[in-house]
């Protein structure tokens, strides 16, 4: 018993880390949204904009403040705007019967 209870004194833990050693760091997020808001102007639009809006949105460390890196940012946008595109087609779709608007 007598090392019980000092387990953190050796390799003490920051307070602010979110991530482990082995998680996507914020350059790949805003990487792999930016990929997902192209793509899903070309197919899928309804789950890759907002999977482009969340990676983009993580890449930026959740927060509208401070500096945002590009990718994130562009991400971001066009994943909005990828989401609200594919949405108007959904309700066109379903409006006029056919699909096509």
């Amino acid at each position: 018993m007598a090392g019980f209870g000092h387990g953190t004194r050796r390799h003490p833990r920051s307070r602010g880390r979110t991530w482990s050693g082995s998680g996507p760091d914020s350059a790949t997020l805003g990487i792999i949204g930016l990929v997902c808001a192209v793509a899903g102007f070309f197919a899928l639009g309804i789950v890759l904009g907002p999977a482009a809006i969340v990676c983009g949105w993580l890449a930026m460390g959740r927060s509208w403040a401070g500096p945002r890196p590009v990718p994130a940012l562009v991400a971001v946008v066009l994943g909005a705007i990828d989401t609200l595109l594919a949405l108007v087609w959904l309700t066109g779709a379903g409006l006029t019967g056919n699909g096509l608007l």
